[in-house]
């Protein structure tokens, strides 16, 4: 898929009635989150309650899904299904579900890195083979040939994963129900909207994307992919997921097996 084909919904984001205000026009949000800017979007109000405390640092995942976890109180008592995007976000979900009485599963999705950098995302697939191609992704020297081979290496990945994270199934049942996708951190924003991508295609009644810290332009990207954007620290220094974590290890295949089957 060409990158431009998907530019021009990016560059609608601020269409379907979505409003944005200054810092000094919006609502705030009741409840303090231990110091942290609080963003609510939605897809016709935005709301924010800025704290600024702590310098907008998260010990570590389960210290910021505690703070998430405050920032989604009110989908507590609706049972939600809180899908995490593997692997660092998984011990994340694992404490919304708790916290909001929901039902923890995965989705699988995969970045698609840069010829220059894996880390580097240009775009991403989930398990349908369906990709997203970022904008930027040909700037970055990532040209069709580039999509094609990455694709198909991270979507045998995926299969991998699946089977070994949920072994003789799938998805989890999402038509009708509230669903919050979350990950440890939206960059680009481009895995998350995979995955959102991935959840709408069955039927959820309310689709949430929920991260404990994003960039701005993050934020903005996602937003035509869901009902509401649910975010504890926006900074305007963002540079990496990482920054905003004292500590910040790499989660590994057999924690995230182990906290499924919890």
């Amino acid at each position: 898929m060409p990158a431009g084909e998907l530019h021009g919904q990016l560059g609608g984001v601020l269409g379907s009635g979505a409003a944005v205000g200054r810092e000094e026009d919006v609502l705030e949000h009741g409840g303090l989150l231990s110091g942290l800017a609080c963003i609510l979007l939605q897809r016709r109000a935005v709301r924010l309650t800025s704290i600024k405390q702590n310098r907008g640092m998260f010990k570590d995942r389960r210290d910021a899904a505690g703070k998430l976890a405050d920032a989604l109180a009110h989908h507590a008592g609706a049972h939600p299904l809180v899908l995490a995007i593997p692997r660092g976000a998984v011990e994340i979900g694992a404490v919304l579900a708790q916290r909001l009485a929901g039902e923890l599963d995965v989705v699988l999705v995969r970045k698609l890195g840069s010829p220059f950098s894996s880390e580097f995302a240009v775009g991403a697939i989930d398990e349908s083979g369906w990709t997203y191609v970022a904008p930027h992704a040909s700037q970055a020297g990532a040209d069709d040939d580039w999509i094609r081979r990455e694709s198909a290496k991270q979507l045998a990945l995926l299969r991998e994963r699946r089977a070994m994270y949920t072994p003789g199934r799938g998805m989890p049942s999402i038509a009708g129900r509230a669903v919050i996708v979350v990950d440890d951190g939206l960059a680009t924003g481009a895995t998350m909207i995979a995955a959102l991508h991935s959840v709408r295609a069955h039927g959820p009644k309310h689709l949430v994307c929920a991260a404990p810290v994003a960039s701005d332009s993050s934020i903005e990207a996602v937003r035509p992919y869901c009902d509401e954007v649910v975010v504890a620290l926006a900074p305007k220094d963002f540079r990496a997921v990482g920054q905003f974590y004292r500590t910040f290890e790499q989660v590994e295949d057999g924690e995230v097996v182990a906290l499924l089957a919890r």
